[in-house]
């Protein structure tokens, strides 16, 4: 049995990047409820626990606040942000309002050697996201690191092995964030480091399989990434048990139902059941131009679509989606996870209360990059495994306003051009997500000696690791140059190319 990290959860956007930092460093790691009592967490053989930020103040009488047994089972525990003035109000310390609200990037000078910081330089650029302070420390704890703002930004009870940081160590904004988790957990923890993805695929398989029993199980297989590794491994976990739907639904790229086609039915032998309902999908759209209303209405139809599947396929209990972490994050909260609604994803979001059949979703703690690993272990092909995300409403939330198939037309044409210069250049394989989105605006433009007035398309390009944060993608003038002049001479009803030069946060990699 691998030795286990509790991460309670608070409701921090991160929690679940805490997780997986842990996981990079070789350990198990598990989130729990804040709430969990002390005795389930001693039960499960937990050997450290971290708490995590949170939107709360432990100042307000209704901040979330955990179990205090868990600072008498004898592990080390470290408190990031908002789990820092947790440990220190529960301790007996004290929590004021900061007087500067640390927000973004600060500079932590370490003042005296200890294990956290073992082996890393005496100052670091960290990234912050704080309203409240530690103005007085529990009894055993002493400061070990400050910040401009904050003299108390790393606690530390050396005895106890309690450790507190004030900002945020799992972001990669933060220097060396990697090393202080990994320092936890090898040096304070004493963790082995000896769990593998190979581990986690075992565990999953072996949850389908306890959850599905001997039901049968419908997939709603896109072609991309997160639907074929689902499907990869529930079918490892149930075999013939599993049917997989595609639904053409008039929102797709070019090309897109002969890919999957030709991708699943025919060189995966996969049982895929073909559905083309783009008719429908765009009847329901006509006129709608608000992104959450678009994005519920694709979802609802989608199921919609799925039932009228069914029928041909007879009983089934089961509809697996491909849903991961940072689409969770983003659109509601559970377990505990009092995240801020962003945006509503359809296979998260949108889902009809009528919806009889029970959601299976395998990789809904895992990050872009995770399954990916998880994808090329199984097995899949690097075209599948390394293919950039495509949104689940598809390109409804790239055409910005109202849909129409002329719209769509010229979206697809652009995006098709952007993609195949991509791949040309061998930027595709580099980037986390490159594509067009058809903007609502008209200009003037000269083509020839006649007058033109027709939209705009906007490149997006970003970089990222997971997703839950990304910057714009510096490409070359030249590429950028090639990508502009194509997109105008080739597809009808463009004269004008952007480039979004923002990053996330503040923005979205989507634009709706």
């Amino acid at each position: 049995m691998h030795q286990t990290i509790a991460v309670l959860d608070f409701g921090s956007q991160y929690t679940q990047v805490i997780a997986r930092r842990i996981r990079e460093c070789s350990v198990y790691s598990k989130i729990y409820h804040y709430s969990t009592p002390a005795k389930v967490l001693k039960a499960d053989g937990v050997v450290g626990i971290i708490l995590s930020g949170g939107p709360s103040s432990v100042l307000s009488p209704k901040a979330p606040v955990p179990d205090k047994g868990i600072f008498k089972l004898g592990v080390p525990v470290m408190g990031i942000c908002y789990g820092l003035q947790l440990m220190a109000h529960c301790l007996g310390g004290k929590v004021a309002n900061s007087t500067h609200r640390e927000y973004g990037h600060g500079y932590l000078k370490i003042k005296s050697a200890n294990a956290l910081f073992k082996g890393l330089p005496r100052k670091l650029k960290v990234w912050n996201s704080h309203g409240d302070r530690v103005i007085k420390l529990p009894k055993g704890f002493k400061i070990i690191a400050e910040t401009e703002n904050s003299e108390f930004a790393v606690v530390e009870d050396v005895d106890r092995r309690f450790y507190g940081l004030q900002f945020h160590p799992e972001v990669h904004h933060t220097d060396k964030g990697i090393e202080i988790v990994n320092n936890f957990l090898k040096k304070v923890c004493r963790c082995k480091g000896d769990w593998s993805m190979s581990d986690l695929i075992s565990q999953i398989v072996e949850n389908i399989r306890k959850t599905v029993g001997d039901s049968r199980v419908i997939l709603g297989l896109s072609g991309g990434v997160d639907s074929s590794v689902a499907a990869a491994l529930i079918h490892r976990a149930i075999g013939s048990q599993l049917t997989c739907i595609f639904v053409d639904n008039g929102l797709l790229r070019l090309n897109e139902r002969e890919y999957v086609i030709d991708l699943y039915k025919r060189n995966f032998k996969i049982d895929l059941r073909v559905e083309k309902a783009g008719a429908l999908f765009l009847r329901k759209l006509r006129g709608v131009t608000n992104p959450e209303t678009k994005r519920k209405i694709i979802g609802r139809t989608f199921v919609e679509v799925f039932y009228k599947s069914i029928k041909s396929i007879g009983s089934a209990d089961f509809l697996a989606q491909g849903t991961l972490y940072p689409d969770v994050i983003e659109s509601v909260a559970i377990g505990g996870n009092q995240a801020a609604l962003i945006k509503s994803h359809h296979n998260v979001g949108g889902l009809p209360k009528k919806m009889k059949l029970k959601l299976l979703e395998p990789l809904r703690e895992l990050f872009k990059d995770e399954v990916r690993v998880l994808g090329a272990a199984l097995g899949l092909p690097k075209e599948v495994v390394w293919r950039q995300p495509f949104p689940g409403p598809g390109l409804g939330v790239r055409v910005l306003g109202e849909i129409t198939r002329a719209k769509l037309r010229i979206l697809r044409n652009a995006d098709a051009v952007l993609q195949e210069e991509m791949m040309k250049s061998g930027y595709y394989y580099k980037l986390w997500q490159s594509f067009c989105v058809l903007l609502p605006v008209r200009s003037v433009g000269v083509m020839g000696d006649e007058r033109t007035y027709d939209y705009a398309i906007a490149i997006r390009a970003v970089e990222s690791a997971d997703a839950m944060t990304a910057d714009w993608a510096r490409l070359p003038n030249d590429l950028l140059r090639t990508i502009s002049s194509r997109i105008i001479n080739e597809v009808k009803g463009v004269n004008r190319v952007c480039l979004d030069l923002s990053s996330k946060p503040p923005s979205t990699i989507e634009w709706e």
